[in-house]
């Protein structure tokens, strides 16, 4: 191969290539080759961005609240070079080309909602902060999940940031700002008004503890935390639901969060207190409706809850984190109301994967909603001794394929061939 990669590097990057190592070298063999293929070429870079997970903190960053987050072992690969052009190609393996000219970097209307439009928004930014941004080729592999509630998004908004910070950047934009950068593109550009959560947690890696209070500068603290010590494994249960239109459903969450917010004269749930919202509850009741008053409940609980929950990993005690984690799935399901869709009784899979959890764990370790809820995920944290019969009853009960085990990555977006 025209480009390496060192074992020493993927080894720094992926938690899992000790025992796997072949794994790893074939991913990395089919992105060259993959780009050859497609564009030729000479000697391309290399670029990871993670897929990520949500431990704490259930929609609580749309309202500038803390959320607790870690990248993991499930990335977005992408070999990249300039070409001399002024256009931007990019392919990634299973997909059609996308290509956008660099003279061309307004928002595009009917580009809205696909990949092209994050490519735009992500270019523009950085010529807009000054960089020479030029054209260059792009050939990707994923093994993020679909579907899966580990924002394979994200990846890829956090995989171009950092293919260009890489050639045209120096390296120098750090991985807050890429994050940053990416939800910029997909804010404005994609045309999907989303939190920063997903694309800091993949872009800075390792569990991460975000304050979002002040959103254009959000306090990003990485937990000096080893899971792989703590004698239980992370499972990403996909409950099967249909993924049918619910932005009806995710978008009433902030919606009534906010209007319990404007009922006490604030712009977000972060600015009040449970105490405020109690001695006016007359009024927000009556602004919020009674859905948005525990939907409240559960935003004010759940913001402390994520700064617990990384204080105690900080600490040492597990146990009493993966106490909080129950905490926080209980008031998801009851007080939150993003496990089942309203009005549905037939078809309530999230439910029906806590409760298998339930059964399966019997006491043990702990469970939650994973994500945006509705028709997604759930997260489980599986002590190892029983990790093969708990994956075993799940994929028996909930599906086959259904259980994915994962590993917490220590780096967020990166060069592999740095230094090469």
């Amino acid at each position: 191969m025209y480009t390496t990669v060192k074992d020493e590097r993927l080894a720094e990057v992926y938690p899992g290539f000790g025992t796997k190592p072949e794994l790893y070298r074939r991913r990395i063999d089919d992105v060259l080759r993959g780009y050859k293929e497609t564009f030729g070429g000479n000697k391309p870079r290399i670029f990871t961005a993670p897929g990520r997970t949500e431990i704490g903190g259930n929609h609580t960053d749309h309202q500038h609240g803390r959320v607790l987050a870690a990248a993991v072992d499930l990335d977005i690969l992408a070999a990249a070079e300039i070409n001399g052009t002024n256009k931007i190609r990019i392919l990634s393996d299973g997909y059609e080309m996308t290509e956008i000219l660099l003279s061309e970097l307004s928002p595009k209307e009917n580009e809205k909602n696909t990949s092209a439009s994050l490519v735009r928004g992500v270019a523009a930014k950085l010529i807009e902060m000054g960089y020479q941004i030029k054209g260059f080729d792009a050939f990707m592999v994923s093994n993020v999940l679909k579907g899966s509630g580990l924002s394979s998004s994200a990846a890829f908004e956090v995989i171009i940031g950092t293919v260009m910070n890489g050639l045209f950047c120096r390296g120098e934009i750090d991985a807050v700002k890429i994050a940053q950068i990416g939800q910029y593109a997909e804010n404005v550009y994609f045309g999907k008004p989303s939190g920063l959560m997903d694309q800091t947690a993949s872009s800075v890696g390792g569990v991460v503890a975000i304050d979002f209070k002040d959103v254009e500068n959000p306090i990003v603290r990485k937990l000096d935390f080893d899971f792989s010590k703590t004698g239980y494994s992370l499972c990403i249960i996909d409950s099967g639901a249909d993924h049918a239109d619910l932005t009806d459903e995710y978008a009433a969450i902030p919606a009534e969060m906010k209007k319990a917010a404007n009922a006490v004269g604030k712009e977000f749930l972060r600015e009040t207190s449970l105490e405020e919202i109690f001695e006016n509850m007359t009024e927000v009741r009556k602004n919020a409706g009674d859905r948005g008053v525990l939907r409240t409940i559960h935003f004010l609980r759940d913001n402390e809850r994520a700064k617990k929950e990384a204080d105690l990993l900080e600490a040492g005690d597990f146990d009493g984190f993966l106490d909080v984690i129950k905490e926080s799935g209980y008031s998801s399901f009851i007080y939150l109301q993003n496990v089942t869709i309203c009005g549905s009784s037939v078809h309530q899979e999230v439910a029906f994967a806590l409760a298998m959890c339930d059964l399966l764990l019997d006491g043990r370790g702990a469970y939650r909603v994973h994500g945006g809820g509705f028709a997604g995920t759930v997260q489980a944290f599986v002590p190892n001794d029983m990790l093969c019969e708990f994956k075993n009853g799940i994929e028996k009960t909930v599906g086959k394929g259904r259980c994915h085990v994962l590993s917490i990555r220590n780096i967020g977006g990166a060069e592999l061939t740095e230094g090469e």
